[in-house]
């Protein structure tokens, strides 16, 4: 069982930034490919971010391409994201999402999930 919980949402204003934090509860962290996923009000949830179980460099969605980054710690059994630029349809709730699957930009790729940190962008 894996268990996530994320931190580190607000209120930012446009052009700021801030770093979200995934903290897991599990035996083995290293081995899950980890991703965050958003939902703004009234639409999808939506994929932002992943990242493999050994790190590396992450993917990201075109829409935060360039503003955010994914990064982990398997250390620390926690995975980060970085927003920078931050734009008012930014604004949502940002969950992190972890699977022993391959990586991948599917909702239904991941198997557990955090319960939502919310990120609000004011203009």
């Amino acid at each position: 069982q894996v268990q996530l919980v994320e931190s580190g949402g607000g209120l930012v204003q446009a052009g700021g930034s801030l770093r979200l934090s995934c903290a897991a509860s599990v035996r083995i962290f290293g081995v899950l490919t980890m991703g965050w996923f958003r939902q703004a009000p009234g639409k999808e949830r939506e994929f932002v971010a992943t990242i493999r179980w050994s790190g590396g460099n992450g993917y990201y969605a075109d829409s935060v391409k360039g503003r955010v980054t994914i990064s982990r710690d398997n250390a620390k059994n926690t995975v980060y994201l970085q927003m920078n630029s931050l734009k008012p349809e930014d604004t949502a709730v940002y969950f992190c999402a972890a699977t022993y699957r391959n990586i991948n930009y599917r909702e239904d790729g991941y198997d557990y999930w955090g319960q939502g940190t919310q990120v609000t962008v004011s203009s």
